[in-house]
């Protein structure tokens, strides 16, 4: 174990906190790990004490576009993985890497406090079996996922069925002969209603408002894998883009999906073709936004009513640091505002690693984020100019990485950035590191 001032905490073990373990074991960086659970892995781990994973679930990206580039899936292993391939695939990322050995598991993180000024370090205090403990430490290093602190939306009235949030959804024989209502339609919200489709005695969905679908599989290849080739700006790639999904989707309001009230690329778009598929056979309704509950009966926006036995609520999940003062992440509305969603503007010794969504991004633009954080603390100690100026830039005014795009205005899409945008700066910064260290 290595709890000493000179160390850095680590705060989880599922995909980002493996990914900034390695690059800090890579940069010769002192770090001990914590985790809540009994081994790696994250959400993708449904016996995970806090993972939102349900069996049936699926990457919505295919393995080659979301892997990490040094380690790659093995060829086995399907285009769009099971949670149980992702689940296997790191515990065998951290045997390869080593990095099991630098955890403390079965330890829930419950207390960071800064000991004073930014840069004198942070008290951790930590639960497990044994009992309260707690250690000081250089920095602090918040990897503890986004997912998985239920959004639960509040409705008007009162259901006498039963009421869930996707989060408690685990197999499709929940929904056994039950008139279900499913409410959200991001990607989690589709692909549970295609699984109740064929469980429940109907199944329903509500939307608030519409979005864009795209197929996984264009001409039989994982549709991500099918762009990128010729670089397009925005005025031009999302026309493109549009006339390409009208062809192989079409118009989904046919179906009665809603018309999204934004444009392309503006949020997170849904892949996904069966949910389609269902609603152009009837066996999945569309209805607008929920306007009241009463009993069983559904009462919703467009004056329409129905009765069901369950309502399950895909409405996503809420940024959730528990253990740490929001104040002390600068958090500015729905998300602490950090340069690059990962360095706090005045302390160079607290990161949050993981807070960025982006379409396409993958684990490899998660794995570049911990390797810039993890050059910059390790520039800092060596004094490398590069660093300074980082920390220089940080400090003053900066803006998300958007690359303009104009996103919508929701808690969701609070940490969004443009790919391209944030990868060029991030891959920037590392570039000047190492030419530093050379």
């Amino acid at each position: 174990m290595t709890e000493t001032r000179e160390a850095f905490a680590l705060i989880g073990a599922g995909p980002m906190g493996l990914a900034t373990a390695k690059v800090l074991k890579e940069q010769g960086i002192p770090f001990q790990g914590f985790e809540l659970h009994s081994d790696v892995g994250g959400l993708w781990d449904i016996d995970g004490p806090k993972s939102t994973m349900y069996e049936t679930a699926h990457l919505i990206s295919s393995k080659a576009m979301t892997e990490f580039t040094d380690f790659p899936m093995a060829d086995s292993v399907a285009e769009y993985p099971s949670h149980r391939d992702l689940k296997g695939y790191f515990h065998d990322f951290a045997d390869h890497f080593g990095l099991r050995e630098h955890y403390r598991f079965n330890a829930e993180v419950i207390q960071a406090t800064p000991l004073g000024a930014p840069g004198d370090g942070w008290r951790l205090t930590w639960r497990d079996a044994q009992g309260k403990h707690s250690a000081e430490f250089a920095g602090l290093l918040i990897a503890n996922g986004t997912l998985s602190e239920p959004n639960m939306p509040e409705f008007a009235g009162h259901f006498d069925g039963e009421l869930i949030h996707a989060s408690g959804y685990r197999y499709p024989n929940q929904f056994e002969g039950k008139r279900v209502l499913i409410v959200g339609a991001g990607n989690s919200g589709c692909d549970i209603a295609v699984d109740a489709i064929h469980h429940a005695k109907r199944c329903d969905l509500s939307m608030r408002r519409g979005y864009y679908f795209v197929p996984k599989y264009i001409f039989g290849k994982p549709a991500d894998t099918m762009g990128g080739a010729i670089k397009l700006p925005m005025w031009l790639k999302r026309p493109i883009d549009a006339l390409i999904l009208s062809w192989f989707v079409g118009d989904p309001q046919k179906y009665g999906f809603p018309k999204p009230d934004y444009r392309l690329y503006e949020s997170h778009p849904v892949v996904n073709s069966l949910v389609l598929y269902h609603a152009g056979h009837g066996d999945l309704r569309i209805k607008s936004d929920v306007e009241r509950l009463d009993g069983h009966t559904v009462h919703f926006r467009d004056g329409s009513h129905e009765d069901y036995d369950m309502i399950l609520a895909a409405t996503g999940y809420k940024l959730h640091y528990p253990f740490i003062d929001s104040d002390l992440l600068n958090w500015q509305s729905d998300a602490p505002h950090l340069y690059l969603n990962a360095m706090h503007p005045d302390r160079d010794d607290l990161f949050v690693l993981g807070m960025i969504e982006a379409t396409g991004l993958g684990w490899q633009g998660r794995h570049e984020q911990a390797e810039m954080v993890a050059r910059y603390i390790r520039g800092l100690r060596d004094g490398s100019p590069a660093a300074q100026e980082l920390k220089s830039l940080k400090s003053g005014t900066f803006e998300r990485a958007t690359g303009g795009m104009n996103y919508l205005n929701l808690a969701r899409m609070a940490y969004y950035v443009d790919k391209a945008t944030y990868r060029r700066a991030v891959t920037g910064w590392i570039d000047k590191f190492r030419k530093a260290a050379s």
